[in-house]
């Protein structure tokens, strides 16, 4: 089965180690270049995961959202594809997944952050349709918010 076809589906508290060894392998690498421990790899995967916030794909788990639900708007926490199966596809695929997510909850927009020295994500926002909201400093994370406008086409 090819990463673009992964079906996505609620992480179960099976799967929490498995989110954690997938978020801790795609942003470790960042570690070096900002000079921090990336925000997801400190977040608690287990309450995230019985709070229903996060859907994942590949059994092993290869890559993962964590969704919360706002008013008016979908935030995406987190977006984590595995290295070995990033080129793959599935980020766009996981993307996609929010944005679908978002319209079927009637929300207008997905709103999401990034480190500012994440060049590589910045890049894939916005050609995705991202649009950068503001910079600021969030303690120690400069970071920079985005968000899309869902009367935009879906990305295919």
């Amino acid at each position: 089965m090819t990463q673009d076809i992964l079906p996505l589906r609620l992480a179960a508290p099976s799967d929490v180690p498995r989110v954690k060894a997938v978020t801790d392998a795609a942003y470790h690498h960042y570690i070096e270049r900002i000079g921090l421990v990336p925000g997801p790899m400190e977040a608690d995967h287990a309450a995230d995961v019985t709070a229903g916030r996060v859907f994942v794909a590949g059994d092993p788990v290869v890559g993962l959202v964590v969704l919360r639900t706002e008013a008016d708007h979908l935030y995406l926490d987190n977006i984590a594809v595995h290295p070995d199966a990033q080129g793959t596809g599935l980020g766009r695929r996981l993307l996609a997944f929010v944005e679908s997510r978002a319209r079927e909850l009637g929300l207008p927009e997905v709103r999401l952050l990034t480190n500012a020295m994440m060049w590589e994500n910045q890049k894939m926002y916005e050609r995705y349709g991202y649009e950068v909201v503001e910079r600021r400093l969030d303690g120690p994370y400069d970071r920079i918010h985005y968000r899309k406008r869902l009367n935009s086409p879906p990305i295919g």
